[in-house]
């Protein structure tokens, strides 16, 4: 089945608690955003309500906010499996007018047991398109060295543009690589 995708959906209270669950899930089944297993979701919680926060006052993203409650320029792209969340990512304003014209995505996500059904990709996809509409000149991913990750954003057209050495401390005497990659969007 091909997901379904909505930039600045609504954030209600269900779907605030659906990405709090799939972020544990990938966390859990070894993901790189941001934790290292295992995780709860006591502590995801207050890490993806930053995220929320920091969300666009995109006229969907601003849905069930209480008054007064900050917005940010980011954006969030989801991928609905019928009504099951599946995928997602986080489309980061860089909070800097000389880089304006680029973005980066964050929390790259998809489902644990639903890799190889093309999800990753198409949610990729998606998000080219969503850039390429904003205008954009290019998107950034960041990755932990490790996971294998590289060879599949250069299936999506990224390139490695850059890596700091042992840049990520995931356990005692266990330092990663922060590996940089680009998507042109011209």
């Amino acid at each position: 089945m091909a997901l379904t995708f909505v930039l600045d959906p609504p954030l209600t209270p269900r779907l605030r608690e659906q990405i709090v669950d799939l972020w544990v899930d990938v966390t859990n089944a070894g993901g790189a955003v941001g934790f290292v297993a295992p995780v709860t979701a006591d502590e995801v919680r207050p890490v993806a309500a930053a995220a929320f926060a920091a969300l666009s006052n995109h006229p969907a993203a601003t849905h069930n906010r209480t008054e007064g409650e900050d917005t940010g320029p980011d954006r969030l792209l989801i991928g609905m499996d019928d009504d099951r969340l599946a995928a997602l990512l986080l489309i980061i304003d860089n909070r800097f007018e000389l880089k304006a014209h680029w973005r980066v995505l964050k929390r790259v996500m998809v489902l644990p047991g639903s890799q190889g059904r093309g999800y990753g990709a198409a949610l990729l996809r998606e998000a080219a398109e969503v850039g390429r509409a904003l205008g954009l000149a290019g998107l950034q991913v960041t990755l932990r060295d490790g996971h294998g990750l590289e060879g599949f954003y250069a299936k999506a057209g990224y390139r490695v543009t850059g890596r700091i050495p042992g840049a990520l401390r995931v356990a005692p005497g266990d330092d990663r690589d922060e590996v940089f990659m680009w998507l042109d969007l011209h």
